[in-house]
């Protein structure tokens, strides 16, 4: 099991899932769930290793290993601290 930390609240999460449900009920908010208008850009305190790689979509908004989509990404394992 995973451990995902959203401000302080943390959640526990299968290996391998997407963080996208979660930030969105944790009050990130949403508009195009495809990484085109970084509205769920998140700033990842600890633990960047343990989320998936940066996808294209990502690289072409700048982002890097520390701002992420959360739609964009998964959670591969490990503990992952984010703030919105």
């Amino acid at each position: 099991m995973a451990k995902l930390i959203i401000d302080g609240q943390e959640h526990e999460l299968p290996d391998g899932t997407k963080i996208d449900a979660l930030c969105e009920k944790a009050g990130i908010p949403f508009s195009c769930n495809s990484g085109v208008c970084a509205t769920c850009q998140i700033e990842v305190k600890e633990g960047a290793e343990n989320l998936s790689e940066l996808n294209t979509e990502e690289t072409d908004l700048g982002m890097d290993r520390n701002h992420r989509l959360s739609c964009q990404c998964s959670i591969k394992g490990g503990t992952v601290k984010i703030t919105y």
